[in-house]
């Protein structure tokens, strides 16, 4: 039997198979509203047969946005753009949804990427004030944060409570906290871009306060039936920053709190950055964590073959493969890998007649019956 198609418990949730589509930002929002795009984007994901769907990255507050097209969770009117699409996939789809729920930090106030993704000063049309633990920018001749104070921090944490709660509102059933990326948590973690001299800084305890902080605050704030994991990245890959020794001990923190998964990733704090990037080069970095921590480990980043999936799963190098870019670029994925490693996946029943001849019996017919 597939591993990579075998249920697996995620804290209170049990997923049908161990693929997972992390988030991907689309940079198509308005003032943090979803749009018509969320619609159609998320609506083929919700049909690609994984085990949980997880939404790009929402802001947390306008401030904390990469960039103006980000979407947001930071008021009613945000909620509810995303509630309309949130209702039009549920009608059509049963997938488990998550959200990410994200405070950009240095890197906020961006240009979209296919705009070059340069900075925006806070004096130009669609730019901002940025914030950071110190001030320093992310690239030299970038926009220079502004240090949290202690009230900024604490209304950090706080904007990440009230997000995680219309997130609830909205039915997910899983939140993931973004603490990966060169993103505001991840900028107090690594001693790279946290000089601070406070409770926040300086030793890593300190370091790790602040991610420790917010998710107990949010686990505190839904409901238990409800996934609420966490997102590192656990090399900055950079001499002398946050690394993989670090990032095992604020798992086993995050595991002491009872925290349902850790999905590993790595980079994207520094410009200076090394990545020796490769098939599947961030496995490594879940492996390594995996035996200090109860709670499921997701691996991600280039793993695009279903038999490289399958042997990561069936090696426990992992518990659970996320997928990004390849399924951006093939939606079905899931259902030609079913094909590839003799497993099931669910798939809507206007599609199921699309299976190729000589093929059949790997799709079968998504229930609904609980959505009417």
């Amino acid at each position: 039997m597939s591993v990579l198609f075998s249920p697996i418990d995620i804290g209170p949730l049990k997923l049908k198979n161990r693929l997972i589509i992390a988030p991907m930002c689309q940079y198509s929002a308005e003032d943090g509203q979803a749009q018509d795009w969320h619609t159609i984007h998320l609506g083929q994901l919700a049909l690609s047969g994984a085990g949980l769907l997880i939404l790009e990255a929402a802001a947390v507050c306008a401030e904390g946005r990469i960039t103006y097209g980000d979407l947001g969770l930071w008021d009613d009117t945000t909620a509810s753009a995303l509630a309309k699409t949130l209702t039009a996939i549920r009608k059509y789809s049963n997938i488990p949804m998550g959200i990410q729920l994200a405070h950009a930090g240095r890197k906020a106030s961006t240009q979209k990427p296919w705009h070059g993704g340069a900075p925006i000063s806070p004096e130009d049309k669609n730019g901002w004030q940025v914030i950071a633990p110190s001030a320093l920018p992310f690239h030299e001749d970038g926009t220079v944060p502004l240090a949290a104070s202690q009230d900024d921090i604490a209304a950090i944490v706080q904007q990440f409570v009230e997000a995680a709660k219309r997130a609830a509102d909205l039915g997910f059933e899983v939140i993931e906290v973004h603490a990966a990326h060169g993103y505001l948590l991840h900028e107090f973690l690594s001693p790279l871009s946290n000089q601070r001299q406070d409770e926040f800084g300086g030793s890593l305890e300190n370091r790790m306060r602040l991610t420790l902080d917010v998710f107990s605050a949010v686990r505190a704030c839904v409901p238990e039936n409800i996934v609420v994991g966490v997102r590192i990245s656990a090399t900055d890959w950079v001499p002398g920053g946050w690394d993989v020794e670090q990032s095992t001990t604020l798992a086993i923190e995050l595991d002491k709190l009872n925290c349902h998964y850790l999905h590993v990733s790595s980079g994207g704090l520094s410009p200076q950055q090394e990545i020796p990037v490769e098939a599947g080069y961030q496995v490594p970095l879940a492996e390594a964590i995996k035996p200090y921590i109860s709670m499921p480990v997701i691996a991600v980043g280039l793993i695009t073959e279903p038999h490289q999936a399958e042997q990561i799963l069936a090696d426990e190098r992992a518990d659970a493969i996320a997928m990004a870019r390849g399924i951006l670029y093939n939606p079905h994925w899931a259902w030609q890998a079913a094909v590839e490693l003799d497993g099931m996946v669910e798939a809507p029943a206007q599609y199921l007649r699309s299976e190729p001849h000589g093929q059949k019996g790997h799709l079968t017919e998504m229930d609904l019956s609980k959505n009417t």
